[in-house]
C-alpha cells in the first residue's frame, strides 16, 4: 500500500532543498539539496545582489527527482505541496509570465535609499505604525528602483511577485501571494488590515501589479500538467501552502504563539520571535511581519532580527581562505582546537550588504586583532563562528528593548546549529537555553501542506513527528567569558558605526 506523503520545498539562495514526510506518522521519507555546492549570486556592483528564477525552478526539479530516483517513483502518494522562500526578493513577469530581468534578492542594496527617502517623506507615525517597518530596501522599495532606473522594463510588468510566488507560478500557472507575503514586501496596513495604499501612492505603483492573495494555509492552485511533467509527479496535486522561510522555520519548529521563538544560522541568520501586539522598533532595525497564522481575529506578529552574514561568511572562509580543503565538520574540529575568544582574534560578519540591525549600514566584514605570529586557521574558523554569534546577541539586545521576552529558543538541527561550539558559543553569548529538533525548512513546508489540504485538523497532530534532540542550558562561567569578550567586539563595531 502506497503511504500518503507530503513535498515541501525550501527555495534558498544558496540551494533548494525538497523534503517527502510521511503524512501519517509526520516522519522524514527523503531529502535531497540541488545543487550539490552553492547556487552563485552575482554582485555586478558593491551592494547588488541576484539570481534568476530559472535557475531555481531547475533545482526544484533536479531536487524532487533525486528523492523519487531515490525511494522510487510509484513508492507514496503525494497529497500536497508546501513552498518556503528566501524572502523580500523581487521577480518581475509579463503578460506571457515570462520573467523580465534576474530576481533583485533579499541581500541587495540598492533601494536602502529610496526606502530611507520614502520614511522621511511619508513619516515614521505611518510607516512605523502602520507598516511597522520602515520600507528600507525591502520589495516595494526595490520595485521602485526598476521603476527608476529600468522603465522600459517596468512598463512591461504583468505582475511583480516574490521568489515563493514564482516557485508557485510554475507548479500551479496561477500568481498568488499572501498577507504574510505582503507585509514582508513592505505592502500591508496593519491598522487599516488592508493593502498599503499609502505606500503604492508614494511609490506610483498600480494597484494591479499585486498578485491576488490567498490564506497562507490553503488550496492555492494545483500542479499543472507542464510541472508535472517536468517533476514527474501526477498533475493535480495542490499547492497548500506558502511562507518566507524565516516565518516558515518558526513554523516548523512549532513557534506559533506569543512568547515563542526561533533561530537559523543559514545563509543568513535569523532570530524570529512571535508577538500578539503590533512591536516595533523606532530605529526599524528588526522588522515585524504577519505571521504565517495572522488574521484580524489574531494578529500575531513575527519579530524578525536578520543577520545578512552568518553562514555565508563561513563558506567564504571555507571556499576562498581555505580552498575548499575541509569539510564544515572538520572546520568545526579544527575551531574548537582553540580556546574561547580565539586569542584576541574578533569577527565582524557583515559583508553581504546592508545590515538592518545597523541602521541599514553597509560597513563590509572585518577580522580584528589579526596577530601573524599567533594567528592560524583555527583562530580564524573560532573568530568567525564567534562573531556570528556576537551579532546574534546584538540583534537579541534590541529584541529585549522592545519588550519582547526570551529565555527559550528553538532551532532545527541544521546549518551552523550542527557545530556543538556554535551552539555552546550562542547559548553561552545570548544568555538563553536552547533546544534543538529534527527539523528543517523543507520539512516545515511540507507540514504546512498538510494543514492546507486539511490533511491535519490542528498544528498539534501536523508536528506529532517533530522531535526534541537536544537542549542546552548557559554555564555561568562560560557565559561570563564570552560576555568580557563581547563587550569588547561590541566596542569596536560602535567605532566602525560612527
Amino acid at each position: 500500500m502506497k503511504q500518503n506523503a507530503l513535498l515541501g520545498y525550501d527555495i534558498g539562495s544558496s540551494s533548494i532543498k525538497a523534503a517527502l514526510l510521511d503524512a501519517d506518522t509526520g516522519a522524514l521519507i527523503a531529502s535531497e539539496t540541488s545543487p550539490a555546492g552553492e547556487m552563485k549570486i552575482d554582485s555586478s556592483r558593491i551592494g547588488w545582489a541576484e539570481q534568476h528564477p530559472d535557475t531555481w525552478w531547475q533545482h526544484v526539479v533536479l531536487a524532487t527527482k533525486q528523492i523519487f530516483d531515490r525511494i522510487g517513483k510509484n513508492s507514496c502518494t503525494v497529497m500536497g505541496i508546501g513552498i518556503s522562500y528566501q524572502m523580500h526578493g523581487l521577480v518581475i513577469v509579463d503578460r506571457d509570465y515570462k520573467v523580465l530581468r534576474p530576481s533583485i534578492i533579499w541581500c541587495d542594496s540598492r533601494a536602502v535609499d529610496i526606502g530611507n527617502q520614502a520614511l522621511n517623506t511619508l513619516g515614521t507615525e505611518y510607516c512605523l505604525g502602520n507598516c511597522l517597518n520602515s520600507p528600507g530596501n525591502f520589495t516595494a522599495s526595490k520595485l521602485k528602483w526598476v521603476k527608476d532606473n529600468e522603465s522600459d522594463l517596468y512598463a512591461r510588468i504583468f505582475k511583480f511577485m516574490l521568489p515563493g510566488e514564482y516557485i508557485g507560478l510554475r507548479l500551479t500557472g496561477e500568481i498568488r501571494s499572501t498577507v504574510s507575503g505582503l507585509s514582508e514586501g513592505i505592502f500591508w496596513d496593519f491598522k487599516k488590515k488592508k493593502i498599503a495604499d499609502g505606500i503604492l501612492n508614494h511609490y506610483g505603483i498600480d494597484r494591479k501589479l499585486l498578485p491576488e492573495t490567498a490564506p497562507t494555509f490553503s488550496i492555492q492552485g494545483k500542479l499543472t500538467t507542464d510541472a508535472a511533467s517536468e517533476l514527474d509527479l501526477a498533475a493535480g496535486i495542490p499547492v497548500a501552502y506558502r511562507a518566507g522561510d524565516q516565518p516558515n522555520n518558526a513554523l516548523s519548529l512549532n513557534v506559533l504563539n506569543p512568547g515563542e521563538v526561533a533561530a537559523t544560522a543559514g545563509t543568513s541568520g535569523v532570530i524570529y520571535g512571535v508577538a500578539d501586539k503590533p512591536l516595533y522598533d523606532l530605529k526599524s532595525r528588526v522588522n515585524p511581519f504577519a505571521h504565517v497564522n495572522y488574521s484580524p481575529e489574531n494578529p500575531n506578529i513575527g519579530i524578525l532580527l536578520c543577520i545578512n552574514g552568518t553562514g555565508i561568511l563561513y563558506s567564504w572562509l571555507k571556499q576562498t581562505v581555505l580552498d575548499n580543503r575541509y569539510t564544515y565538520d572538520e572546520l568545526n574540529k579544527i575551531a574548537s582546537a582553540t580556546e574561547i575568544g580565539a586569542q584576541g582574534l574578533l569577527c565582524y560578519p557583515y559583508g553581504n550588504g546592508a545590515e538592518r540591525s545597523l541602521e541599514n549600514k553597509e560597513i563590509q566584514a572585518h577580522f580584528s586583532g589579526i596577530n601573524f605570529n599567533i594567528h592560524g586557521k583555527d583562530h580564524l574558523v573560532r573568530a568567525a563562528q564567534e562573531g556570528i554569534v556576537f551579532s546574534f546577541r546584538y540583534g537579541l539586545d534590541i529584541m529585549k528593548e522592545m519588550g519582547m521576552k526570551i529565555n527559550v529558543i528553538r532551532a532545527g538541527y541544521t546549518n551552523l546549529f550542527q557545530s556543538e561550539l556554535f551552539r555552546k558559543a550562542f547559548v553561552n553569548t545570548c544568555r538563553v537555553d536552547l533546544e534543538i529538533y529534527n527539523t528543517d525548512g523543507s520539512q516545515g513546508a511540507a507540514r504546512g501542506a498538510g494543514l492546507g489540504i486539511g490533511y491535519y485538523s490542528s498544528p498539534d497532530e501536523a508536528f506529532k513527528g517533530l522531535n526534541l534532540i537536544g537542549r542546552l542550558h548557559p554555564d555561568q562561567k562560560m557565559a561570563d567569558q564570552y560576555n568580557t569578550i563581547y563587550q569588547r567586539w561590541k566596542n569596536i563595531l560602535s567605532t566602525m558605526l560612527r
